[in-house]
């Protein structure tokens, strides 16, 4: 049986992932992207300078969507525990591991800015240098990134495979999510271990197959809730 604390705990997934999305989404393209250089952060290093502001709203706005993550996963933890509990915190774990190197990432952000700005021990340093610092760390936010992906994906592959067995949702969808989830944290792995991969796969396809999923996985769970399948039309292996 699904009980209350489920069918509210999708309802807050759902909203919450809908939100972090839209802010995540909106603040990158609208104050990051443009100074964005992605295979020269020195570059991009220099572009923090004259787009200071607008650099900190993206910052303030990626805070918000690493503590949406945080909620994101204990949601889909109570949704799934009853399915199968260790399973399900595995991924919640996974996708808390993800919220940690987001975290990571932005603090690596906001040093390069500080670099960038020049001011306190950092005054006496030639610009140059302090360029190239600056894009190292920009670098170094990229590949925390990128670990994070790799397991902001195998989490989303558990839960997906846990809502598969538990039929709370289409089973084709949640298909869908399970090889979503394997294929993002395969490119994110593969990114990290093999530069030339961005190449043969763009790094903007990483995450549309599991975004896709998630945003069908809320208009579901706002459209028809979390279902079961009559019992008796279960496997035993599946009751």
């Amino acid at each position: 049986m699904i009980d209350r604390s489920q069918r509210v705990a999708a309802r807050v997934f759902a909203v919450t992932y809908l939100i972090s999305f839209a802010l995540s989404i909106s603040a990158f393209y609208r104050w990051y992207a443009p100074i964005l250089l992605w295979d020269d952060p020195s570059s991009t290093a220099r572009n923090l300078i004259a787009h200071e502001v607008a650099f900190r709203n993206y910052l303030a706005f990626a805070f918000l969507h690493g503590v949406g993550c945080i909620v994101i996963a204990i949601a889909l933890y109570i949704v799934l525990r009853p399915v199968r509990r260790g399973v399900s915190l595995f991924a919640g774990l996974s996708v808390l591991i993800y919220v940690g190197m987001w975290f990571v990432s932005l603090l690596d952000q906001l040093h390069a800015l500080r670099l960038m700005c020049g001011k306190g021990a950092w005054r006496e340093f030639d610009p140059q240098h302090l360029q190239a610092l600056a894009g190292l760390q920009l670098a170094s936010s990229q590949d925390a990134y990128y670990i994070g992906l790799t397991f902001l994906g195998l989490g989303t592959g558990l839960f997906s495979y846990l809502f598969f067995r538990a039929r709370y949702i289409s089973r084709i969808l949640a298909g869908w999510g399970v090889v979503a989830g394997l294929f993002e944290a395969f490119c994110g792995c593969a990114y990290l271990l093999f530069p030339g991969y961005g190449a043969i796969v763009s790094v903007n396809l990483y995450e549309a197959p599991a975004l896709l999923f998630n945003v069908g996985l809320c208009a579901w769970i706002f459209a028809k809730g979390l279902g079961q399948a009559d019992a008796a039309k279960l496997t035993p292996a599946e009751n």
